[in-house]
């Protein structure tokens, strides 16, 4: 099992940093196309734990076309979310392939905590490390989007 994590420290409100993620099916694929073509709510509100949503990806994105993610845990109180890939090409490369995002606030701006623990499927798949980059780059141009808004 591995576990990769990266901390992003953003100059938007944690209120105001949750809120855009937590509408991230609407506003994902309208701010940054070339990454996410949509992201449709499948099961559930999108929000809460149980929800299932499927990203699919723009050309920005390389190997992987969709993502089929399932909320595991939604915390509005703490800010936090967890959510597991259940289909797709990551979920035939990862036995186990878990991210969890929480937003802290800090000075003026926040913190952004996000985590990915996975399990290759063989040793020959490459350690996730696109996806935190992926990650970062999304926290970093959704703050600056959310500080032009």
């Amino acid at each position: 099992m591995g576990k990769i994590e990266v901390e992003v420290e953003v100059k938007s409100s944690a209120d105001k940093f949750w809120e855009a993620i937590t509408d991230s099916a609407v506003l994902f694929p309208k701010i940054f196309p070339e990454q996410y073509k949509s992201i449709e709510i499948l099961e559930g509100d999108g929000k809460s734990v149980g929800s299932i949503r499927l990203l699919t990806y723009g050309e920005a994105i390389p190997i992987v076309t969709f993502a089929k993610e399932k909320i595991e845990v939604a915390d509005e109180a703490n800010k936090s979310l967890a959510y597991s890939v259940i289909d797709g090409e990551l979920a035939t490369l990862f036995k186990i392939f878990k991210a969890s995002l929480q937003v802290v606030p800090k000075g003026d701006g926040s913190s952004v905590k996000w985590s990915l623990e996975f399990e290759k499927a063989s040793e020959e798949v490459p350690d996730p490390d696109l996806t935190l980059e992926l990650a970062v780059k999304t926290f970093n141009d959704l703050d600056a989007y959310l500080l032009k808004a």
